[in-house]
């Protein structure tokens, strides 16, 4: 069972070592990602860490702890260590050994072990939360506490599996067209189809609520339109913005038969509610004062929604939580290119909107030809000399930003352009007067989160039609811009080590292209700073779906 040859060290603390140049390594990887999260890829060893949210969102999979168990066996050099062994069973077999279900008097929460079961409801964040008790086995719950409770008993260590249901909410009839109203064929691709059919479920394993993890390009939005014509009912779409928004609107008429009447958009520039309405994150969360309620939650209980969309559910803003919490009882879709949050709201994600329901491995796609092949580059260049010495005088959060706005980085700019010249590029950065300097020294337009929202329409579009072949972006271009021809991203600044900005960005250009070319995604990274640790970091969700960076230097 365990040989000197295979690729995988097992350590006692729960962590993996994954040898980069073992001939198994992309088996091992595959095998392990779905109950593990990488922390580190430096060039030769790769280290993974098996946490309790890792494993339960692999056992809400379907995953066992035996599969799980001899996935380690099987690629590891030495034998397993007990305790990890253990660990596994253990925390594994804690899913779903206390259930929520509808019973005659309303929610109830169950387990069949009396004894854990008595001591978990004395607990004294549960405990409050709790209805009169039924029999040994059984509690009743308040409706209006099923997210909080669920809450609970994950922070506990026992997350319940809810099998309660759903309402219906109101019908609201929609079909998928055949033929898109832009004239082409519409077939929903197999992986989208079992996307939205693992998030519904089936009488075996009952859905209603989860992730659907897809990288940018995949359709994520087909998966949406699918789910809701599956389940035809008045449907909220929550996005990260009014351009997210309008995406999505031409998305839902280029796709489906519902009628433009009939889609309403909640945002700060309208407040119509229809039967499929979209509403944006920043007009859920705002509010006068931080001391003032939210007004606009309204909105959540103002029809009788059958399913509520969360766009780019990694972004969704910590407030929204809490009102997502007081709606356990509607369906739940989430969708995202990756489950990584910088905020460590992860675990409320997988409690409130539901467990990760369908995932895929980016290489996969890539090779059956939905998603373009893309080469990642990472540009290293020096501080000039001046700036080294005023570099070693600054304060740190100084330091970072020196770096990230390395004079030097503009030379390696119009490199890259002229080597790109007749390519669709975004330069992509996050400090507003870099951006600036770029856009004026190679007069390209600019799209900063103050651009009116028609003007970016506008820039959008000439982008789209070709007329326009070069954009600079700040970090509202991380997410929900459809451009499916750019092919060349260069980043130039990024909030950080956020390796959910990463999977963004290169998203920006995996949209399969019209001739099949590669997407080029370039990092420029100044040396001997603080940016190139954060670099590392950034890169670190990439190398989990199976990109390499090939590393470069410029004097």
């Amino acid at each position: 069972m365990f040989n000197a040859q295979n690729p995988l060290i097992i350590q006692s603390n729960s962590t993996v070592l994954l040898e980069v140049n073992n001939p198994l390594f992309v088996d091992a990887r595959n095998a392990i990602s779905q109950f593990a999260h990488l922390d580190k890829s430096p060039e030769y060893i790769h280290t993974y860490t098996i946490t309790p949210l890792s494993l339960w969102n692999a056992a809400a999979l379907g995953l066992s702890a035996t599969v799980v168990i001899e996935r380690l066996k099987s690629y590891s050099k030495y034998p397993l260590p007990q305790n990890v062994e253990t660990d596994i069973t253990e925390l594994m077999g804690r899913f779903g050994k206390i259930t929520l279900e509808s019973g005659d008097q309303g929610l109830v929460l169950r387990s069949r072990e009396s004894v854990l079961f008595r001591h978990i409801c004395l607990h004294p964040k549960l405990k409050p939360l709790l209805g009169p008790k039924v029999d040994s086995f059984s509690v009743s719950v308040p409706p209006q506490y099923r997210g909080e409770i669920k809450q609970v008993l994950t922070d506990i260590g026992y997350p319940v599996h809810d099998l309660a249901g759903y309402v219906d909410g109101e019908p609201f009839a929609v079909e998928m067209r055949t033929t898109t109203a832009g004239g082409q064929r519409l077939n929903i691709r197999h992986y989208q189809s079992q996307a939205a059919e693992n998030f519904i479920g089936n009488k075996e394993s009952p859905g209603g609520s989860g992730i659907v993890v897809l990288p940018c390009g995949a359709g994520k939005t087909v998966v949406g339109l699918y789910t809701l014509s599956l389940l035809k009912r008045r449907t909220l779409i929550l996005v990260t913005n009014i351009t997210a928004a309008r995406q999505w609107r031409r998305e839902i008429l280029d796709k489906t038969d519902i009628s433009p009447d009939d889609i309403g958009e909640y945002s700060g520039e309208s407040k119509v509610i229809k039967p499929v309405t979209l509403a944006t994150y920043q007009i859920l969360t705002y509010r006068k004062k931080k001391t003032d309620p939210f007004i606009h939650y309204a909105v959540f209980d103002s029809e009788n929604w059958g399913l509520i969309i969360y766009d780019e559910v990694h972004l969704l803003p910590a407030p929204v939580f809490k009102f997502t919490a007081q709606i356990q009882a509607r369906r739940r879709l989430g969708l995202t290119a990756t489950l990584i949050r910088e905020d460590g709201h992860e675990k409320d994600v997988f409690t409130l909107i539901g467990p990760k329901k369908f995932d895929v491995p980016w290489k996969d796609l890539e090779k059956q030809g939905w998603i373009a092949t893309a080469k990642c580059i990472e540009i290293r260049v020096d501080l000039s000399e001046e700036e080294k010495l005023q570099y070693l005088s600054l304060a740190a959060k100084q330091q970072i930003r020196l770096a990230y706005e390395n004079s030097r980085k503009l030379e390696v700019i119009k490199e890259l352009l002229d080597t790109h010249r007749d390519d669709r590029v975004l330069i992509i950065g996050q400090y507003i007067s870099q951006l600036e300097q770029v856009a004026a020294r190679f007069n390209i337009p600019l799209i900063t989160g103050q651009t009116p929202n028609n003007r970016r329409e506008e820039l959008y579009r000439a982008f789209f039609s070709g007329e326009l072949k070069k954009l600079v972006l700040s970090k509202v271009g991380n997410f929900a811009i459809d451009l499916p021809d750019a092919n060349v991203a260069i980043q130039i600044s990024g909030s950080f080590g956020s390796r959910q900005e990463e999977a963004q960005r290169l998203g920006r250009i995996l949209r399969p292209k019209k001739n099949c070319e590669q997407a080029v995604f370039y990092s420029i990274v100044t040396r001997e700073s603080k940016e190139l640790d954060f670099a590392m970091n950034r890169q670190l969700f990439l190398t989990e779906q199976g990109y390499s960076y090939t590393i470069e230097y410029r004097e």
